[in-house]
Parts: C-alpha cells; sequence; structure tokens
C-alpha cells in the first residue's frame, strides 16, 4: 500500500513552567483595554505604512512585505495576549491551534517556541488562595471533605488548577477513592468577563493575521463557549455525559465525577495515573500509530457518532494508562451540534473524497461557507480541499508531521497563498467553529506523533458505514453495537 510522505519535520518546543507565588490579575476592562489599545494602534499605522511603501512594489517584493507585518502583527498579539491571564489569554490558546501557519516560512520557528510559551503560560498562585476558593465553593474545610490534600499542584490551565486528594469513601464506580481536583484561581472569572467586554478588539487584531475571520459571528460563539468554561458545574455534567458514552470503552476512558462535590468553581473527578504525551513521543512506530489512532477516533468520532465532544485536544489532555487504555479530561471548553450539522460537515468531507468539484462548490455556496459573489470555481474547491484534507481523500497510508498543520492554515490565512484573493472574502459559520479547531489540533496531536495511519478508511467507518480495517476498529464496532443494544 502507498505512502503519502510529507515534506519534512520540525522539532517540538518545550513549554515553559511558572514559579509558586501569588500573581496579581488586573481585572479592569479599561486597564486591561490598554495593552490592546496600545496593539491595536500600531497595528493600523503598520498597515498604512505597508500600503504606501507597497507603491511601485512588484507583486513579489508585496508580498514579502505583506508577510513580514503578518509576522510582526502575530508577534504582538502573542506577546500581549500572553501577560492578560484570562480570556485574552484563552483566545490566545484557541489561535494557538493554527501553530506556525500564521507567520511566513522563514519566522516560523522562532513563533512556534512564542506559541509553546503561550499554550502553557498560567497564572501561579498561592496555595493559601487556592484553598479559600474550596472551602468557599464547598462550604466546608478541606478536611470534611478529603482524608488527604497534596498542596503541590499536579497540573495547570488557563483558569485553573489541579490538585490530588484522597476522599473519605471511594465514590460508586471509581476504582480507587483518589481524586483529581480542579480549582480555578481566585479573580479569573472577572478577569475573563473583562476580556469578553474586549473580545471585538482582539478578533480584530487576529482578523489582522486571518482576514476570512467573521469577526462578529466569531466573537458570539467564543463568549458562549467561554463563559461556560468558568461553569465547573457545567464541565462536570460535560464530563459525566462523555463518560455515560464510553463507559465500557475497549480503549477510552473518560474519567467519573463525584457530582456532589463539584461546585461553580471545584471539580472533583477520579484521579488517573499515567504516561503523559511527551512519553508517547519517545515510543516506537507501531505504538505511535495506535496512540494517534485513539485520539483522532475519540474526538472525531465524537463529533460524527454523537454530535457532542471536547473542543480543546491539547496533548496534556491525554494519558496512557498502563493496561493501554487512554485517559481524556478537560471538558471545559465543550460543545454540542445538532444531527442536521452533523450531516452537513459529514457531506462536505463525502464531496471531497468523491473529488465532485462541482458538487463541492455547490455544497460550500449553500452552508454559506463562500458567497457566490467571490468567484469561486469548482477546480478552487477542489485545489482547496486537496490542500486541507488530503491525509483522509485516498485510500492509503498517510504521514503527517508539524509542518503539514502550517501547510493547512497557509492555504487559508498567507497572503502568497494561492487562492488568498478569494479565500479572504470566505467565511467560516460561527457554529463550525469548535469542530473546525477539533479538527486542527487532533490532526495536530497525530503529527507530533508522527504518526502512519490510513485515515480514509477510519472516516469511511462514519460517513459510509465501511468496514474497519484496523484491530481498534474492529474492537470499537463490537462495543458500539454493545451501545446500541
Amino acid at each position: 500500500m502507498a505512502e503519502r510522505r510529507s515534506r519534512r519535520r520540525r522539532p517540538d518546543e518545550a513549554g515553559v513552567e511558572g514559579d509558586e507565588r501569588t500573581e496579581v490579575m488586573p481585572t479592569g476592562r479599561y486597564r486591561r483595554a490598554a495593552s490592546l489599545g496600545r496593539l491595536a494602534a500600531g497595528v493600523a499605522a503598520r498597515e498604512g505604512a505597508t500600503r504606501v511603501t507597497n507603491l511601485g512594489r512588484t507583486d513579489e517584493e508585496r508580498s514579502q512585505r505583506m508577510s513580514e507585518q503578518q509576522f510582526r502583527t502575530a508577534d504582538q498579539i502573542v506577546d500581549v495576549l500572553g501577560t492578560m491571564k484570562g480570556a485574552a489569554m484563552k483566545v490566545g490558546q484557541v489561535l494557538s491551534f493554527m501553530d506556525v501557519g500564521l507567520v511566513p516560512p522563514e519566522h516560523r520557528e522562532e513563533f512556534q517556541r512564542k506559541l509553546a510559551k503561550l499554550r502553557d503560560m498560567a497564572p501561579s498562585v498561592a496555595f493559601r488562595d487556592m484553598k479559600r476558593v474550596i472551602e468557599a465553593d464547598m462550604g466546608q474545610g478541606l478536611t470534611d471533605v478529603f482524608a488527604e490534600f497534596d498542596e503541590t499542584p499536579i497540573g495547570a490551565a488557563s483558569i485553573g488548577q489541579v490538585y490530588r486528594a484522597r476522599l473519605h469513601e471511594k465514590p460508586r464506580g471509581w476504582e480507587t477513592d483518589v481524586a483529581a481536583v480542579k480549582v480555578q484561581y481566585p479573580g479569573i472569572d472577572v478577569a475573563v468577563r473583562s476580556d469578553l467586554q474586549n473580545l471585538g478588539l482582539i478578533l480584530r487584531l487576529a482578523k489582522a493575521v486571518a482576514p476570512g475571520m467573521d469577526v462578529q459571528a466569531v466573537g458570539d460563539e467564543i463568549r458562549e463557549r467561554t463563559i461556560e468554561e468558568l461553569d465547573y458545574e457545567l464541565e462536570a455534567q460535560n464530563q459525566r455525559s462523555m463518560a455515560r458514552l464510553y463507559r465500557g470503552h475497549p480503549f477510552v476512558v473518560v474519567p467519573g465525577v463525584a457530582t456532589e462535590l463539584c461546585g461553580k468553581r471545584v471539580t472533583v473527578t477520579e484521579f488517573v495515573q499515567g504516561e503523559g504525551f511527551e512519553a508517547w513521543q519517545g515510543k516506537d512506530q507501531e505504538e505511535r500509530n495506535r496512540l494517534a489512532e485513539i485520539v483522532f477516533r475519540f474526538y472525531y468520532g465524537s463529533v460524527w457518532r454523537d454530535g457532542q465532544f471536547s473542543a480543546d485536544p491539547h496533548p496534556g489532555n491525554s494519558i496512557l494508562l498502563a493496561d493501554g487504555r487512554v485517559a481524556f479530561l478537560d471538558f471545559g471548553l465543550f460543545h454540542r451540534i445538532s444531527r442536521e450539522m452533523v450531516e452537513l460537515q459529514a457531506e462536505t468531507i463525502r464531496l471531497c473524497m468523491a473529488r465532485d468539484g462541482e458538487a463541492l462548490l455547490q455544497h460550500m455556496i449553500d452552508v454559506r461557507w463562500i458567497p457566490p459573489s467571490i468567484g469561486f470555481t469548482a477546480q478552487d474547491a477542489m485545489e482547496i480541499a486537496e490542500k486541507l484534507v488530503w491525509f483522509a481523500m485516498d485510500d492509503e497510508v498517510a504521514h503527517l508531521v508539524p509542518e503539514d498543520v502550517a501547510t493547512m492554515v497557509f492555504e487559508v490565512s498567507d497572503p502568497r497563498a494561492p487562492h488568498w484573493a478569494k479565500v479572504r472574502r470566505a467565511t467560516v459559520p460561527a457554529e463550525y467553529v469548535w469542530s473546525l479547531r477539533l479538527g486542527g489540533m487532533a490532526i495536530a496531536v497525530c503529527a507530533q506523533l508522527d504518526a502512519r495511519l490510513n485515515y480514509h478508511r477510519i472516516v469511511r467507518e462514519w460517513l459510509m458505514d465501511g468496514e474497519p480495517d484496523s484491530e481498534l476498529g474492529r474492537i470499537e464496532r463490537a462495543w458500539l453495537a454493545g451501545r446500541g443494544r
């Protein structure tokens, strides 16, 4: 069977851990808008200067000038968002799935290092302050709820910190009495809501490097999802829902939830222990392929089968257990879509796989991805499809590497891309935002594992009721038959 290979591999970048201290978080809307305002003024000035200096330049010189400006803008956005620690940083992390494709190739390594830091940035808060949040949310003292509580955090996120604790009794259905306790940073809710008031400005800055973005629609969707992410009770409900869907799954684990202990700012879930993503990358080819297939099946399968999914396939949200199963964590960024919406997305992929350019073009117009007035042709549609979903279009083993994610984003966000003039006038309907983000990030995880998979046959299982080709596919099909009964 043929194997399609990518151009080259890019080395992975490490994150940066913070120290143990309480940071002062600016929470006022106008104070937090000041940094964004200064950045916006700089972007506007550079755009004006670029338009002036581009007069009389060749097409190649104008393209290079635009790319340099794009890099400087993206670079400054990362700097500002990384200091704000609220929704602004969250928006930065949402954008970070685009990886290095936001900037020209000559700046990619430098920009990737900054993105790696942004993904892992989080406030460092002393335990005494986190303890106050726990006790206030639960209405009880720490020792009343937990038999033991380790004050050293075992993980951090953009709006919370995670601790290990032992409960007085083992909850029903749990394998042990050990729990993971996620606690929201004090003051983060105010900071996030302040940022959401400034979201229009944040997204206009993002539009400077992704001009096709529908600022109003995407802004509304981000506001809704981000407010939901502040509600840890809602996150606990999302995780319970996924745990029910995946109960008894042969290779996927969603940890249980101690419902009675969860509140608006604290969640208590079953603790799982195993190997993190960095250890996965050191495994042999066969095991990396297996792990990538599990990641792909969990995230994409949740969309196609159930219309509900975690929209945050960050590598840190998956743990390889000792028995070979993979546990998936963090359901704060969660989304549900209707069966109609699932089918619209599925039909797009079917038409890509069938290479029916005329039907694909009409479908894209019907679902409002592109307006008829921009002059898109069937050939344009197929050429873009080949760049964005090539790994699933042909019945062959595909070898994804990190640069592929950059190339995919380049096609829809870089002034030098061949279809830029038309793509920049296209829009992404807001209801697609999170499933597209999930798709991009899940593929990025597979690429970081240097996996070789026949994605085409996996997708055919879901969209065309194809027979499973892999061992994982066969055992999952048997499990799904049992779940249906």
